[in-house]
């Protein structure tokens, strides 16, 4: 029995699951990321993929090609991190509050356009999702192949977009701006750079990527939408970026090890499901991730400016 638990982590398709499982985690930590490094915390990111993941669904249900769905996902997340933006960065509201009401408005807007636009709908209508793209030569290889080379897209496309998030934030103006917002405005805004603009692209930006991890579940992992289907995936990243200390390298591994930690357990459940109780299958993920959190965010060291408002001319 001891051996069959162990035997799971040398399977290809435990290894796949997992890739799949954070592919929108991967998404949407790495936008919470963005919005966190210039000093805004984004609650909104619940309602962001939800809305994400209908408007993508739903653009190519009514006749777009998935790419298009993506990039409308990616607008409408986009928009509502404006809308974010304008409450917390220039009027100074509440972090926690404004991202609370993000996410019931934009779930609301998400579960009501659904019934509006399909109103006699009791199944949601499927789609033709992305498909498997296989990497020449790579998927052939044995075990690594089925593994990590036998995806769709957009799972590489996540892969990639933790390269380009390194690379602007470590590697461009830009990205030195976005981490001097979040760590001490005031030197920003003395370079003659507007602090407020440059939060509110990051959050902007961030609220698009949330929405395109959305977007995945219903395009790429799944092929419809359904109500509750982010199951709680925001706050997860939310915690991951503290796990990651805010670095996207450390929030790939985050994501990846959270949900091989789901794909573990669904696996797990088949083994010894009839003696003890699928809940506590359910719950194992997310309580070793917090235990791993834990010890990961002992000497963590966030934005000094984060959840600060910042007022043009003030002096902290």
């Amino acid at each position: 029995m001891l051996l069959d638990f162990f035997e799971i982590l040398f399977t290809a398709g435990f290894w796949a699951a997992t890739i799949r499982i954070a592919c929108p985690l991967i998404f949407a930590t790495l936008g919470e990321l963005l919005c966190e490094r210039a000093g805004v915390l984004n609650l909104g990111i619940e309602g962001i993929m939800s809305i994400g993941a209908m408007v993508g669904w739903m653009s190519v249900f009514l006749g777009a090609d998935l790419y298009s769905g993506v990039i409308i996902a990616a607008l409408v997340g986009g928009i509502f991190g404006f809308l974010h933006a304008i409450f917390t960065v220039y009027l100074g509201a509440s972090q926690h509050v404004t991202g609370i009401g993000i996410t019931m408005l934009a779930s609301s807007i998400g579960f009501f356009s659904f019934k509006l636009i399909l109103p006699s709908s009791t199944t949601p209508p499927k789609i033709d999702p992305f498909q498997t793209l296989n990497i020449p030569y790579l998927s052939d290889i044995p075990f690594f192949g089925e593994a990590f080379f036998q995806h769709t897209p957009l799972t590489y496309i996540a892969f990639l977009t933790v390269i380009l998030v390194f690379w602007l934030i470590n590697s461009t103006p830009f990205g030195l701006a976005v981490k001097m917002a979040g760590e001490n405005p005031m030197a920003l805004e003395a370079q003659g750079i507007d602090v407020l603009f440059v939060r509110t692209i990051a959050v902007i930006l961030g609220s698009a990527l949330m929405a395109v991890g959305g977007a995945y579940l219903t395009m790429s992992a799944f092929d419809a939408f359904y109500f509750g289907m982010i199951n709680g995936r925001g706050w997860i990243a939310i915690a991951l970026v503290i796990f990651a200390s805010w670095k996207p390298e450390r929030a790939l591994l985050g994501a990846i090890l959270f949900a091989g930690l789901d794909a573990y357990q669904v696996r797990a459940q088949q083994l010894v499901g009839a003696y003890i109780p699928y809940q506590f299958f359910l719950m194992l993920p997310f309580l070793l991730s917090i235990v791993a959190m834990v010890f990961a965010a002992k000497n963590t060291r966030y934005p000094k400016a984060l959840l600060i408002p910042f007022r043009r001319g003030e002096r902290h």
